[in-house]
């Protein structure tokens, strides 16, 4: 039996996709996933076991769950796959931009602690150096004052 004629029970895809039953479960609710049933035994086709693995890949670069679905949904088995194509390229342009601004922001906010911090570390030894001076001048007080 070849890979494309292969079943999966619901276990087998969890452990090889590394998430829940649960999570496999929530796909077949939302209808992403469509398994057979043997009574209370969900079988998964390779078709289902695809559209799991794109999902997660959707999932991994930022894609939220309906944009994978439908990119997946746009598939066409008759190799007419340039409008999915042209959907997933500008959604990977989008969430390029949306990280490389994040990525400004936080580059920005480490300067921002950066700088704080700096301040706080200032202040912390300019109060230090104040209360050891103090310190020192009451000790020296003391010392005249007994001889």
């Amino acid at each position: 039996m070849n890979d494309s004629q292969r079943n999966y029970s619901i276990s087998e895809l969890a452990s090889e996709f590394s998430v829940s039953t649960r999570t496999i479960r929530f796909y077949e609710e939302k209808g992403f996933v469509t398994p057979q049933r043997d009574g209370q035994k969900r079988i998964f086709s390779a078709a289902d076991r695809a559209r799991i693995r794109l999902i997660l890949r959707g999932k991994r670069i930022g894609l939220t769950l309906a944009e994978s679905v439908e990119i997946i949904d746009m598939y066409r088995t008759d190799g007419s796959d340039e409008e999915q194509l042209d959907v997933l390229l500008t959604k990977i342009e989008e969430r390029r931009k949306a990280l490389q601004q994040q990525q400004r922001d936080l580059k920005d906010m480490l300067s921002a602690l950066d700088e704080v911090e700096s301040l706080c570390r200032q202040a912390r030894r300019a109060q230090q150096d104040q209360s050891s001076q103090t310190r020192r001048d009451a000790g020296t007080g003391k010392r005249r004052s007994a001889a």
